[in-house]
């Protein structure tokens, strides 16, 4: 095996697509700093706690785990920034009351994910902390639309569930929780019978509104359907009033709605609304997030908590490729006014290339497609 070989799922990314990705990271952020969620930059490596304590047994696979030289203690290299995210709001910033954070960053996973297939997604998202209502949830329903949109995707359609129903509907159960997994296994894949022999021995109300819950996706209307055959636990009816609530604000953003009330993305980890971005050209989901108001507690505050995240370089790849800006070629030479000509066009974003003494100029390893000529007593401007 050749030295240079990169590990599997591990790749380089080369000067045109890698200028497009950092452009669009750049108008994310500053579309995430108009709404007021601020820019942080947590570390790469953290103890290990830190980085898996209350996101569930998925996130501890995910991560790559070293030994601190330092100290003995286990270290993980992030395979997530929400985590870290809820740590800096609990702990660093100790706000009393809202907090908005933004990231963006390169994440780690032991195994490929994602629309990229890679095992180093580069990582956006933004998290609103301190604040349980549902308003939150659709201020994030919202900036995340609206960042899909940025990146120029078309055609977006906007799948939503609510970890509480079925909360509600395991606790009026009684049921265990190894059932529990059980049913929530068979739900994510919508297997009807085996829900069905699963809860053979629940209470028959319990029963059937599990059963139901393999058939209760579409769009608004079904929420209706819903409230007519789900049982009226308080919890349940909050649920399904907060996605009625979520379908009508987000009506001007030209997007199509869906609900699924089997879909428990997260289950054991999040504590509400969830929710999956999908567009056309896409194999799965472009973003996911959700509310998840217990995470805190282990940093010492169960904040209210919702956000979403994306992996940029798996939403570039339904995109036209990437294309190099053309730049303009300026000649060898030190003269006054040209120095003077080819600063005056950088300061305008131009791409000025000067070339160098003795060297041989292939203008399209340069991609040039202009030049700097000296015409008129000036220099400017031209085709090539």
């Amino acid at each position: 095996m050749r030295n240079w070989l990169l590990p599997e799922y591990i790749e380089d990314v080369l000067p045109a697509e890698a200028a497009r990705i950092e452009s669009l990271r750049r108008q994310l952020l500053d579309l995430f700093k108009v709404h007021g969620y601020q820019y942080i930059i947590p570390p790469t490596l953290e103890y290990l706690e830190s980085l898996i304590t209350g996101t569930g047994h998925d996130l501890d696979l995910a991560t790559f785990k070293v030994v601190d030289q330092l100290t003995g203690r286990l270290m993980g290299i992030r395979a997530d920034m929400t985590p870290q995210a809820a740590r800096i709001d609990a702990h660093m910033l100790n706000h009393q009351g809202i907090s908005r954070l933004c990231y963006a960053g390169t994440v780690l996973r032991t195994k490929p994910d994602g629309l990229a297939r890679t095992r180093e997604p580069l990582q956006l998202g933004a998290e609103l902390f301190g604040h349980a209502g549902i308003e939150s949830d659709i201020e994030i329903h919202r900036l995340m639309i609206k960042a899909l949109q940025a990146l120029g995707l078309k055609e977006l359609h906007i799948d939503f569930s609510h970890v509480a129903i079925f909360e509600a509907l395991v606790k009026a159960g009684n049921i265990s929780a190894n059932l529990e997994q059980d049913l929530y296994t068979a739900l994510q894949s919508k297997d009807k019978a085996s829900v069905a022999l699963l809860a053979q021995n629940l209470d028959a109300d319990i029963k059937k509104a599990l059963i139901d819950l393999t058939d209760l996706n579409g769009d608004v209307t079904m929420l209706q359907k819903a409230v007519q055959r789900l049982p009226k636990i308080d919890e349940i009816t909050k649920a399904l009033a907060d996605l009625s609530s979520v379908a009508a604000q987000l009506t001007d953003l030209n997007v199509q709605v869906s609900f699924d009330l089997s879909e428990l993305r997260g289950y054991h980890y999040h504590s509400g609304i969830v929710f999956a971005a999908y567009a056309k050209g896409y194999t799965g989901p472009i973003a996911l997030g959700g509310r998840y108001d217990e995470v805190g507690l282990v940093f010492g505050r169960a904040r209210p908590a919702t956000g979403f995240s994306l992996d940029l370089r798996g939403a570039v790849t339904a995109l036209a490729p990437a294309a190099s800006a053309k730049a303009i070629l300026a000649p060898a030479n030190d003269d006054k006014a040209l120095l003077g000509a080819i600063e005056a066009l950088r300061a305008q974003g131009q791409i000025v290339i000067q070339a160098l003494p003795n060297s041989a100029i292939d203008m399209v390893e340069l991609n040039c497609d202009r030049q700097l000529i000296y015409s008129n007593n000036q220099w400017q401007t031209q085709p090539l």
